[in-house]
């Protein structure tokens, strides 16, 4: 062999080796991939049951159900559409109804969201930014000067004063 086939046979068998690297990464992280959808968009295009996927929201006022010691029953709502959800295990302490939530787990076939982990705000200031976009998409967030009296925003209607997407 030439030393120029010599160096095309090692960029070639590196280029090699990067892209099966590449492809294992990609494969391994293809169960990691969870996609995040607002009630709206999960009625008007309902997901594979099983799959795993997170849910934004509002907790609807009213919908809190507490059933055993740590079992909860609780809908997410976008001011359109809702989703019931089930979840087991310990509420964050700052989830309550009308706050902003987002819920990670799996569609069951009977439309019940099971979720095994629940993210709720950090402070009276923050709404998850996947929740806020969910809500501005909806036509529910209002911007400040937009509405009268309301401040900066803030979900129309449920969000508590001085709300604001992060």
């Amino acid at each position: 062999m030439t030393r120029k086939q010599k160096r095309l046979a090692l960029i070639a068998s590196g280029a090699a080796v990067v892209s099966l690297a590449v492809g294992l990464v990609m494969f391994a992280l293809r169960d990691n991939i969870v996609f995040f959808y607002s009630p709206t968009e999960l009625a008007e295009k309902p997901a594979t049951n099983g799959a795993r996927l997170r849910i934004g929201g509002l907790v609807k006022p009213a919908s809190l159900d507490r059933q055993g010691d740590q079992t909860v029953r609780f809908t997410v709502t976008d001011m359109k559409h809702d989703i019931a959800v089930t979840y087991t295990g310990l509420l964050p302490d700052l989830f309550r109804e009308g706050q902003g939530v987002v819920a990670e787990g799996a569609l069951r076939p009977d439309g019940v969201f099971h979720a095994d982990s629940v993210l709720a705000k950090h402070d009276e200031r923050y709404m998850p930014r996947e929740v806020a976009d969910a809500l501005k998409k909806q036509g529910v967030w209002q911007e400040e000067g937009k509405s009268e009296g309301k401040p900066a925003a803030v979900p129309a209607q449920t969000a508590p004063q001085g709300a604001q997407a992060y």
